[in-house]
């Protein structure tokens, strides 16, 4: 059987479900990351496109792509943060304050030279991103 996990936005309008596994999960330390989040860092986690619906609410979901790299969507009721959507790398972020039930087991941080809170806690800080999603995959001092 495949875990299925449910969220949604702030007000409950947008519901998304999770199923099996997430591909990954971690801080983002970016720039763009820390201004979308209104945070000084952004736990992910990402997941095969498959793996994710709107299963509630999907006239609500509205769309920002300030690259072609990320289409962030959010409720457009609430302004709630639901998940981007990374076509390139073919993987969907998650936020993982949008499925609570989700036990999120960070493995890496991404970004970390762009980093304002660093972070001690024992796992790999990548200076951009891992090499295989294009990234030099460069790991920088904790």
């Amino acid at each position: 059987m495949i875990d299925k996990h449910t969220g949604t936005c702030f007000c409950g309008a947008v519901q998304i479900e999770v199923a099996g596994a997430p591909e990954a999960m971690g801080y983002c330390h970016c720039s763009s990351c820390r201004s979308w989040s209104a945070g000084p860092v952004n736990a992910f986690t990402l997941w095969k496109p498959a793996n994710v619906k709107v299963t509630k609410g999907g006239e609500f979901v509205g769309h920002f792509k300030k690259t072609d790299l990320s289409d962030r969507q959010f409720c457009t009721k609430c302004g709630g943060h639901i998940m981007t959507d990374h076509p390139p790398i073919g993987l969907i972020d998650v936020y993982a304050a949008t499925i609570p039930n989700v036990a999120f087991a960070p493995g890496v941080h991404v970004n970390y030279s762009e980093t304002v809170l660093p972070m001690k806690d024992g796992l790999p800080k990548l200076k951009d991103f891992p090499a295989e999603l294009g990234g030099s995959g460069e790991v920088v001092p904790e």
